[in-house]
This record gives C-alpha cells, structure tokens and sequence, in this order.
C-alpha cells in the first residue's frame, strides 16, 4: 500500500480546477436502481448507468485510484429494540451497504476523473473488509452504518489496515441512534480512540476548495425546489451536521465521518433534478468529496 500511496500521492497533488466545481453541465441519467434482482456483487450495469467510460494507460492500470465500497452485514435488532426488523443480513437481505449503488460510485468516479488530474479508474469495486485485496486500495467507503456489525475478523482487518496507512470515509447516516451503533462498532476496532469534531478550518475542508461551512446534503426524497430543508428526520440529533476524524498517534486523519449528512445522494441523483444537482451536487457533494479524496491520498 505505501508504494500505491507514493504514487497517487504524486498524480493528486496537482489538481485541474479551483474554487467552485464548475461542472460543465449536468450529466443526463435515469436513476438506475438495483431493483434485487441479482446483487451488486454481479458487478456494474452493462450500460453503466449512463455514465461514460475512458480508458486507463496499460503502463499505470495498477496505480489508478479506485473506489472502493464495503460490503458489511447489518444488525438492527438492537438498533430497533427487537422488534420487527431484526436479524443479522448480508447482501443477499438487500443490505445497506448497496444503498445509491451502482449511479453515486460511478458518478464520483467520473467527476474525480474529469475534475482533477487524479487517474482514476472506471470501474469502482465492491470488497469485504476480509478480502486479501484490500490493502491493494488505500481508500474506503462506508455508507449507511446505522446497523453496521462488524465481525472480530473484520474489526481486527480494519485496524491493521488503518493503521498502516490506509483512509475510511463514513457517509449517509443520521440521528443519536445510528450514531451511537456505529460509535459502539468502531470502539471493536479502536477501543482507546475517539472520534473528535473536525473544525472547519481543517485541511480536509479547504484542501482544492475552501468550504466556508460544512455542507449538509440531505436525500432527493427529503428536498423539493425552492425548500431549506438541508435535513432528514431520523428521530432526536438528525438536524446539525457533524463531520468528525479518528486519527493515528501521528495525528493522521485515519478515518472521516459524515454524520446527518448524505454527500452520495447528491453524487448519485445529479441527473434527476437540475435544481437539486446545482443547489447540492455542484455546490456541496462534489466538493466534498474531492477534498477528501485529495486529503487521504496526500496525507
């Protein structure tokens, strides 16, 4: 992994635009969805959503940024009391780890590609946290935690790979409880570290663009034109945006965590509704995001 990071390092350092995103227009789509008929793990869309596709040089092909989606199982029968949605379930349940797959990574992807001087690949993949492969790609995404249950295996693999350089990015969840279930998760893999409140002033908010606040983006289905709703009403703490780090003894942001916030939806609907893509795509998503792909790859 630290001869990948060296070289991503290198190609990330200098990026194509500054200040606003200025996407050059919307990019058309139909809100692909897996509609359960099969599973992610198949691989993407033969069309790909929509999405266009570019070539990868041969020379470099292994040191492209990949993005990386983990699989995990989810538990909500303590999350919900017991009562009615409970048991452990893996992707074959339609777990929440496929939520905004397959349109928000490849979209991302793209926009990494075509915003930045980042090579990146085509092609983002799905991985277990007990996968062999895994220290082959220093940046991962979780997305919806609110039922994360991580196996002593993986608590075990996930401490070992960010401790050794690797950078995890937490996304889509919201309110004290899910929270409190992810904190729970993350003291298996971390039991003397705490995740700490970000200020804006940090790096990973001003790195390629300067943010002056930290950006709330809330799902397409909690918004309309015209609206301030920036939120999603998942019970008691769902209003304030929180983005906190987990950092090494070093002071290496490890981890960032996106809470009351949904930076994927607005990857994944930019082509659904031109007000929503300009109000948070364009202005909040994507500079989000490219922040903190640039930080993990150069810190």
């Amino acid at each position: 992994m630290t001869r990948k990071r060296l070289l991503l390092a290198v190609v990330s350092c200098v990026l194509a635009v500054a200040g606003g995103v200025a996407l050059a227009q919307q990019r058309g789509g139909r809100g692909w969805r897996w509609g359960g008929g099969g599973s992610p793990l198949d691989g993407l869309p033969a069309d790909r959503s929509g999405v266009p596709d570019w070539k990868v040089d041969e020379r470099f092909k292994n040191d492209v940024f990949t993005f990386v989606r983990v699989q995990y199982d989810s538990d909500f029968s303590s999350f919900y009391g017991g009562g009615g949605r409970g048991g452990r379930r893996g992707w074959g349940g339609g777990g929440t780890w496929t939520t905004d797959w397959p349109d928000s990574d490849l979209n991302f992807s793209y926009r990494l590609q075509q915003l930045t001087s980042l090579k990146v690949n085509p092609k983002p993949i799905i991985l277990r946290l007990t996968d062999e492969k895994l220290f082959d790609y220093p940046f991962l995404y979780f997305i919806e935690v609110a039922g994360l249950s991580f196996s002593e295996e993986e608590a075990a693999a996930l401490r070992r790979y960010l401790l050794n350089g690797g950078f995890m990015m937490v996304d889509d969840f919201w309110g004290e409880a899910a929270y409190q279930n992810f904190a729970h998760q993350m003291k298996r893999v971390f039991p003397d570290r705490e995740p700490v409140e970000l200020p804006i002033t940090h790096d990973i908010f001003q790195c390629v663009y300067r943010l002056k606040e930290k950006p709330q983006v809330p799902s397409i289905h909690s918004w309309y034109p015209g609206s301030d709703v920036t939120w999603e009403d998942h019970g008691p703490g769902s209003r304030e945006v929180h983005y906190k780090g987990i950092s090494d003894d070093k002071g290496r942001l490890m981890a960032i965590i996106c809470h009351n916030t949904d930076l994927g939806d607005g990857w994944e609907r930019e082509g659904e509704d031109p007000s929503y893509f300009k109000e948070f795509s364009e202005k909040k998503s994507y500079p989000m995001g490219i922040n903190i792909v640039t930080y993990a790859m150069t810190h």
